[in-house]
């Protein structure tokens, strides 16, 4: 495993452990960020430890033809109680992704250290949010990295039923229309899974990521 200094560099994705983890230490500046995802390299550790950077074999995403929308969640659309915007309170979504709890997980991986870089990041068009609202109140959301091709999923949040799910829909339809070529989704689980996610090679992904 590398250590990471101030220089702004990371060993090839093929150095990583069986376990996906490539390196350590470093910092969560703009500039190293946004290397690692063109590299397929992203930040994943807990507060109080160092930070962790993973390119895991395989590797989670969504080819956006592939997402499934079952005849439920088509129902939960149509009703239309709940409303999608984009960027319209990126720190907001981020703070609940931190803070909302998830049945069979303890505490998060989203740290205060890094609320303040992906804000960052959002202020420079780097991160992007989707916020899900019913009668005004945020009630589901999602963030995650856009490198203009592919777009790096990091977390998602709901507060009622299915609210995910549609940001996860919306976003979907936003990268179609936009020429997206995958939503990278990082590691598996089921959640994903039900809406056509998929793991792939990482050398299948980083071919996708150098299109």
């Amino acid at each position: 495993m590398y250590f990471l200094t101030e220089v702004l560099y990371f060993p090839p994705v093929t150095e990583a452990s069986s376990e996906g983890i490539l390196a350590y230490g470093g910092d969560l500046s703009q500039e190293r960020l946004l290397l690692a995802y063109k590299r397929g390299i992203f930040p994943w550790f807990e507060e109080d430890h160092p930070i962790l950077w993973w390119s895991p074999d395989p590797r989670m995403v969504l080819f956006l033809d592939e997402l499934v929308v079952s005849s439920s969640m088509r129902s939960v659309l149509n009703r239309g109680s709940l409303n999608v915007t984009f960027n319209q309170n990126f720190r907001e979504v981020i703070l609940n992704c931190q803070q909302v709890k998830r049945g069979g997980q303890q505490g998060t991986w989203i740290t205060d250290q890094m609320v303040e870089a992906y804000c960052k990041l959002h202020e420079s068009g780097i991160a992007i949010s989707v916020e899900v609202w019913e009668m005004e109140q945020l009630v589901g959301g999602l963030y995650g990295i856009d490198l203009g091709h592919i777009f790096c999923g990091e977390s998602m949040f709901s507060k009622v039923s299915n609210a995910s799910k549609v940001a996860f829909i919306a976003l979907v339809d936003f990268l179609k229309k936009g020429n997206y070529k995958l939503l990278d989704c990082q590691v598996y689980n089921e959640h994903l899974a039900s809406l056509g996610a998929r793991e792939i090679s990482r050398e299948h992904f980083m071919s996708m990521l150098k299109l």
